[in-house]
């Protein structure tokens, strides 16, 4: 991928992009790994907003691509590990690692119409794009309010995280208009098979 543009339908929904990280993996929202090869891992790093569109992403390949399944696995033992009340240090030494690392530095230009558009002060490196999602992972662990509003979705075959702002925090699914509708199309089938 030359220059960073986004083709495919990525979901943001988790409400940070660490959780968004781990939902691209196997048995997430479904049974395939999302970030299969360094073009898809290039379309989400634009989709995700990590790099801006026209950003060049010709340095992706498939270490970055086993890196970020890496660091998508330490968020996910992490994560798991806090919602169950018990600690993975070693999860956690990794994720520290990571987020110790700088960060890309962002600029402001004129793009087309003289607009002032984002831009990487240099370009983009993989242990900088890391170290922005092992951030956002330390941040969301540390920040008490954000710790109480993480959820597991309680639909069907779906382990996507998720960050619950909804008013009264009883928000179940990851996405209502995902899995909340297959939940309820399965309670309609299951009612009028009942009926029947």
């Amino acid at each position: 991928m030359a220059a960073g543009t986004s083709s495919y339908g990525w979901r943001f929904d988790a409400g940070r992009i660490c959780l968004d990280l781990v939902a691209t993996g196997v048995g997430s929202s479904g049974a395939c790994e999302q970030l299969d090869r360094p073009a898809r891992l290039a379309d989400w790093l634009v989709a995700s907003g990590l790099v801006p569109k026209g950003t060049p992403l010709t340095a992706v390949d498939d270490t970055w691509v086993a890196r970020f399944w890496e660091l998508r696995a330490g968020i996910d033992l992490l994560v798991t590990a806090e919602l169950a009340g018990r600690g993975d240090d070693g999860a956690l030494d990794r994720i520290n690692a990571l987020a110790a690392v700088p960060t890309p530095g962002l600029r402001a230009v004129r793009g087309k119409g003289g607009v002032l558009v984002r831009a990487l002060s240099a370009g983009p490196a993989c242990d900088g794009l890391l170290a922005a999602v092992a951030r956002d992972a330390v941040d969301l662990l540390t920040d008490p309010v954000a710790r109480e509003g993480l959820r597991r979705c309680e639909g069907d075959a779906c382990r996507r995280l998720y960050l619950d702002t909804s008013r009264g925090r009883r928000r179940r699914w990851c996405s209502s208009e995902v899995c909340g509708n297959r939940e309820r199309v399965a309670r309609h089938r299951r009612r009028v098979k009942a009926v029947q």
